[in-house]
């Protein structure tokens, strides 16, 4: 578990030993089962979370119960929600397991000491803000450019250790489109 972590961070910035040593020493573990919840609505959001092992998902209900899926989040990505992290404001999401999950948690008063102490870490970490930002804007250009057997085609593609473990109406929410649409798409493909 410590060295996947490592390797992840490792892809980006390097650490010596005591920079390791520290930075797992603010981590704490947690698992969590298939449906329970990690974050809900109006709950102050102090942690991210890196996934050991596992599958998430983070969503709203709107005002009729509908569930938007903003984010799924496998081995080696993090989920929160990230504004409400970030901004201080209550969560507007729930981030929900799909699967049993393992997790790592970073407490944001941790993390904001960590990037004093080891100011490279502040680099990994704005490095990860800026792929989540062009992902998004990504996936926004695609609903706007791309048909629905274009856009399923591209999660896939850019996802395939989603596309096996998460249910296909969960894959149309995500894509906004009606899971009998998903379907008839898929069977076209095969």
């Amino acid at each position: 578990m410590q060295n996947k972590i490592l390797q992840h961070i490792e892809q980006v910035i390097d650490l010596d030993l005591s920079e390791e040593n520290e930075f797992l020493s603010i981590l704490s573990e947690i698992r969590i089962s298939k449906r329970e919840f990690l974050i809900e609505p109006g709950q102050e959001v102090l942690s991210e979370f890196y996934v050991v092992s596992g599958c998430l998902e983070a969503y709203y209900l709107d005002e009729s119960g509908n569930r938007h899926i903003i984010q799924f989040a496998v081995e080696d990505w993090w989920i929160s929600d990230f504004e409400a992290f970030f901004s201080g404001k209550k969560s507007e999401l729930f981030v929900e397991a799909i699967e049993n999950s393992h997790l790592l948690e970073i407490q944001k008063s941790n993390l904001d000491t960590l990037y004093k102490r080891i100011p490279k870490f502040e680099r990994f970490f704005r490095i990860k803000t800026t792929n989540a930002f062009v992902a998004l804007r990504g996936r926004i250009m695609s609903a706007l450019q791309k048909n629905n057997k274009q856009r399923y085609i591209e999660f896939c593609e850019q996802y395939p250790q989603i596309e096996q473990r998460v249910p296909n109406s969960h894959i149309a929410n995500y894509l906004g489109i009606k899971p009998e649409s998903l379907s008839r798409i898929r069977k076209e493909i095969l």
